[in-house]
């Protein structure tokens, strides 16, 4: 529970409302620490509603559905998914889905159902789950369409990191920046979403994979995960490192921290006419200092929103790429630690010496 950043989050009891028409109950099982968390405890979140209920990135068991759910079923093993589409916005109505704009999704992200209310509480004390899902926690309630159903033989305490940070780091590659085969490619920051952008590259056939960080440990794994050159940019300037590897610039650069000033950065990394994509979230009122000579170049600098991802399609193909063995899941758990153990991750988070932790229920 976060009441307040400036107190941290508090291992606190909470009441449980049963669902309610297309909603589900979830006996969360396990749930990724992400970055997304750690802007919340700093005060950079921009759609943190608080009193808060952290975590985003779960998994777990369905213990109950509401009137009109017909799939998932009590006992489906479900990935929660950052949103759910609404399926009647004019987004959705034309197949761009990925834009949703509909109440149910604009209501989630703040941490509310469309009627303005939450099925969490402390007495009379309204509480918002994190993006309307709050999987740091025992149980959630969140909308049906915001779940997916995976096989009983996935590990949840594995497959949970496909609720963001998976999902967000390959969908960045096959869905925002559709790499081709044979593309060059740069990765700055090879933390959890990052390590997934290389992988991403690595499936789409990137010929060139550069991992740019400034943790060796993060370098030896982005190797292993299909980096074909590492980078340590404390130790030499970037856009020199990187043009040395690719004389002109990559086709398409990823900028995974969120950081402004290394977007920009980022940016220079690329070829004339090549792409940006910004991965990472610079927080509200951030402005990014783009050279007005690079941008003359035709580069192009795109967003990305969790991966330009569509749920119900993204998550299954992730399971599939990971039951065949292509996509590497497992190594990117770092440590699994108790509910109680929140704060020990989080440290491990800022200190950078973790790709993912995962809490367990």
């Amino acid at each position: 529970m976060v009441h307040d950043p400036a107190r941290g989050a508090r291992l606190e009891a909470v009441e449980v409302d049963a669902p309610r028409a297309g909603e589900v109950l979830v006996r969360v099982v396990a749930s990724g620490v992400c970055g997304s968390d750690l802007h919340v405890l700093h005060g950079r979140a921009s759609v943190a509603t608080f009193p808060l209920v952290l975590g985003h990135e779960g998994a777990g068991v369905v213990e109950e559905v509401g009137p009109g759910v017909e799939s998932p079923a009590p006992g489906d093993h479900v990935v929660l998914a950052l949103y759910g589409p609404c399926g009647h916005c004019t987004h959705c109505r034309t197949g761009d889905i990925v834009h949703c704009d509909g109440p149910e999704r604009t209501a989630g992200m703040f941490g509310r159902m469309t009627d303005g209310s939450t099925r969490l509480h402390q007495g009379p004390i309204a509480l918002h789950p994190f993006v309307g899902v709050g999987s740091l926690a025992e149980y959630a309630v969140v909308r049906a369409a915001q779940t997916v159903v995976v096989p009983r033989d996935v590990p949840l305490d594995v497959i949970a990191l496909a609720g963001c940070g998976v999902t967000t780091g390959l969908g960045a590659v096959f869905n925002t920046a559709r790499v081709a085969p044979g593309d060059r490619v740069a990765v700055v920051g090879c933390g959890g979403v990052g390590l997934n952008v290389i992988q991403g590259a690595r499936l789409a056939g990137a010929s060139t994979i550069i991992a740019l960080d400034p943790l060796q440990t993060k370098l030896d794994l982005a190797s292993d995960l299909g980096a074909t050159h590492c980078v340590d940019p404390a130790a030499e300037p970037m856009r020199h490192a990187v043009h040395a590897i690719v004389p002109g610039g990559v086709d398409v650069a990823f900028e995974v921290v969120g950081n402004p000033e290394l977007v920009a950065a980022t940016f220079e990394l690329t070829r004339p006419g090549g792409l940006c994509v910004m991965v990472g979230s610079p927080g509200p009122g951030s402005t990014i200092p783009i050279s007005g000579p690079a941008l003359f170049a035709e580069r192009r600098l795109a967003g990305c929103i969790g991966g330009s991802n569509i749920p119900a399609r993204d998550i299954p193909r992730i399971v599939d790429l990971y039951r065949s063995g292509r996509l590497e899941l497992d190594r990117l758990v770092s440590q699994r630690l108790p509910l109680a153990g929140f704060d020990a991750a989080v440290a491990a988070a800022e200190a950078g010496t973790v790709a993912r932790s995962v809490i367990t229920m």
